[in-house]
């Protein structure tokens, strides 16, 4: 099973296994409770779908890497789309509703991506792309949510370890060099993204690239 199978998979059942009340929990996305970032997921499932059945000629103009817009600003959760996605999220009423449209909705993504020519070229946010990339680059999607869906939930269980390498790995590329060895792939990426700051002895170990973090995906 590939990667964005692997790290789709264990995102949803995560979400499937919450109890009712950790969906009034905060997330690790600001101003999002656990039900906004579940609803978010909802969204980006269903551009998986609409990505893959998108066809688009020429050449590639994006791959896995930069497929992503990197800024250095974290967002601030005032977004007008943000702010769409809570209100939708309150509109479900119920947290097994929501968890029926992941369910449903994620489980067409994960058969479409599994179904897909890797190699044909796919249209989304104005650029071209392989399939395959456009599903790589999911893969830090799903790593990242994963992780955000769980940074107040010490019960859930945690992103694949294959996944969490494998946005790692992504991340170093986007940087255009490595975290410290001494970095476990989570702490990388919290910290690389900016979901939480750097201890001072990582900042000491970070040298340089501190000065260019957080690299903020969009």
């Amino acid at each position: 099973m590939d990667l964005f199978s692997r790290s789709w998979t264990a995102l949803r059942e995560a979400v499937a296994g919450l109890a009712d009340e950790d969906f009034e929990r905060p997330s690790g996305c600001v101003g999002w409770l656990v039900r906004d970032l579940v609803c978010h997921l909802v969204i980006d499932a269903q551009d998986v779908l609409i990505t893959l059945v998108t066809p688009a000629g020429g050449e590639p103009t994006r791959d896995a890497v930069t497929y992503w817009n990197v800024t250095s600003t974290p967002p601030s959760g005032e977004d007008p789309l943000d702010a769409l996605t809570v209100r939708l999220a309150a509109a479900y009423g119920e947290p097994r509703l929501l968890k029926f449209h992941l369910d449903d909705v994620g489980a067409a993504a994960g058969r479409a991506a599994d179904l897909a020519d890797r190699t044909a070229r796919v249209g989304t946010r104005d650029e071209v792309l392989t399939a395959g990339d456009y599903l790589s680059a999911y893969v830090m999607e799903w790593t990242l949510h994963h992780l955000d869906l769980v940074a107040h939930l010490p019960h859930a269980p945690r992103p694949p370890v294959e996944g969490l390498a494998g946005a790692r790995a992504m991340l170093e590329r986007i940087a255009g060099e490595a975290f410290p060895a001494s970095f476990s792939d989570t702490d990388a990426l919290l910290v690389g993204t900016g979901r939480r700051a750097p201890a001072d002895a990582e900042v000491a170990e970070l040298g340089g690239l501190v000065a260019r973090l957080p690299l903020v995906l969009g």
